[in-house]
């Protein structure tokens, strides 16, 4: 498993309950540009409507060797879930604070996949509660 992506910065200000796989529809020239690294996962978050999951924010660098008149990096893309997950989705993101997060590109079988997490976002206090908590577990680690 390759990975192309991956959204570290999301650790510090979410909280991920659960974690989904699902495919993505893309062009010819946006799976080159991917393979070859042009992929960038920093704002991108999932919606659902229509009973569709689409990626937005997710930013594809034009293919360098492609023919691309009127191209825009971020365009929304379908994502490839079943019907038992989308409607799960539905159910878990309709309460209070629960957002999907894209946190890693990466391919699969020769297919490239996009790992997206059910996520609430952090309170301040949460963060500095995890500071504390790693600064005390670091205490005891070079004490002994």
């Amino acid at each position: 498993m390759k990975v192309f992506a991956q959204n570290s910065k999301a650790k510090n200000s979410y909280e991920f309950l659960e974690y989904f796989e699902a495919g993505i529809v893309l062009t010819g020239p946006e799976t080159k540009s991917i393979r070859n690294g042009g992929v960038s996962i920093i704002d991108a978050f999932a919606i659902i409507e229509n009973e569709e999951a689409i990626l937005r924010e997710m930013n594809i660098e034009p293919y360098k060797y492609a023919d691309l008149v009127d191209y825009d990096p971020k365009t929304p893309r379908k994502m490839l879930l079943h019907k038992k997950e989308i409607k799960r989705l539905i159910g878990l993101t309709s309460t209070k604070g629960n957002t999907l997060i894209a946190t890693k590109v990466f391919e699969k079988n020769g297919f490239i996949k996009v790992e997206v997490a059910l996520a609430k976002g952090k309170k301040d206090y949460d963060k500095r509660k995890k500071i504390e908590e790693k600064r005390v577990s670091k205490e005891i680690r070079d004490y002994k």
